[in-house]
């Protein structure tokens, strides 16, 4: 099973224990994956997945919240791999239906049905009911990527203003979601990996968030010892191309003008380094008598260094003349 599929499968057994927080949870499952079918005589709500530790749960909710028993159709999508599709029939004028759908701010007291249109306040009153909000709307219509590759989180919408209400409320738990829209729907998606967590946790999807939190770990340490190993040797790098310069200019006066030319201090800190190429300023300042400190070896090789500039100068105006 793939992250997301265990992230909806914890979830899906993970039931409210108020009430309303149920009620919370079916209305965010009928906006998002459900159907209003006007008929004749009465009306149909379908409830559409493709998960059947979801369907069972909107089964279970229905019945313990609402006493309804509902048909379950069961068919397989030929095009996607022949994936079974799930949905749930809330059949007929039965009051039990209708009371679910007053119940959930989906239908208004003339009868009037609108799914996925928007998020009732009442519904999402208080902080445990909108928790439940935003598990049943992940169960519906929300995936998670593997934190192995990459952080990203997303409920995908049918309307944009029912995204939007969405967005406001995760964002009122001090989130950052935000909208784009992909084809004809609008995916309110969060990319923090912090903030993913934090989600989890709002959900109730504690054991997701625990193996998400470990992977984030891993992946922390593993980056911080890249940087590490990436700046040792960046400057490994440095050093070895100063070295190499270093060699060129005392090679250079070493023909041309000869060693017996430079003062003491210069004479010696050359030797040193043609001696030991491999060695730091601090290894080199060492060897000196007296011994002498990483900014003094570096001053003395920065003035072989110049006096090394003024030779090839010197060179290229003879070559020009």
């Amino acid at each position: 099973m793939s992250f997301s599929s265990n992230v909806k499968s914890e979830l899906a057994h993970h039931f409210g224990e108020a009430r309303h927080c149920q009620i919370s949870e079916i209305a965010a499952l009928l906006n998002m994956c459900g159907d209003y079918v006007p008929l004749a005589q009465n009306f149909c709500v379908k409830i559409h997945t493709e998960n059947v530790t979801v369907a069972r749960k909107c089964f279970t909710l229905l019945k313990k919240t609402f006493n309804i028993e509902c048909e379950i159709q069961v068919r397989r999508n030929q095009q996607l791999n022949k994936k079974r599709a799930y949905t749930l029939l809330l059949d007929g004028a039965e009051d039990a239906v209708q009371k679910a759908l007053l119940a959930t701010g989906l239908m208004t007291k003339e009868k009037q049905v609108a799914l996925g249109a928007q998020i009732d306040p009442l519904v999402v009153s208080s902080v445990c009911c909108k928790r439940a909000y935003i598990r049943g709307a992940f169960l519906a219509a929300g995936s998670v990527s593997d934190p192995e590759k990459t952080y990203h989180l997303e409920f995908v919408a049918n309307q944009q203003s029912y995204a939007q209400q969405l967005i406001a409320l995760i964002n009122s738990f001090d989130m950052d979601a935000k909208m784009v829209k992909r084809k004809e729907q609008f995916v309110v998606y969060l990319k923090e990996g912090e903030q993913i967590v934090d989600l989890l946790n709002i959900m109730g999807a504690h054991v997701a968030l625990m193996e998400m939190e470990n992977v984030r770990i891993i992946k922390d340490m593993r980056n911080n010892v890249n940087r590490k190993v990436n700046c040792e040797t960046a400057n490994l790098n440095k050093t070895i191309a100063a070295s190499v310069k270093q060699l060129e200019d005392i090679q250079l006066l070493q023909q041309t003008v000869g060693f017996d030319t430079l003062p003491k201090a210069l004479e010696e800190i050359a030797q040193a380094r043609m001696a030991f190429p491999e060695a730091s300023l601090k290894e080199l300042g060492e060897m000196m008598d007296p011994p002498v400190g990483k900014s003094g070896v570096n001053h003395r090789l920065r003035k072989i260094s110049e006096m090394a500039e003024n030779l090839r100068e010197g060179m290229v105006r003879s070559d020009d003349q």
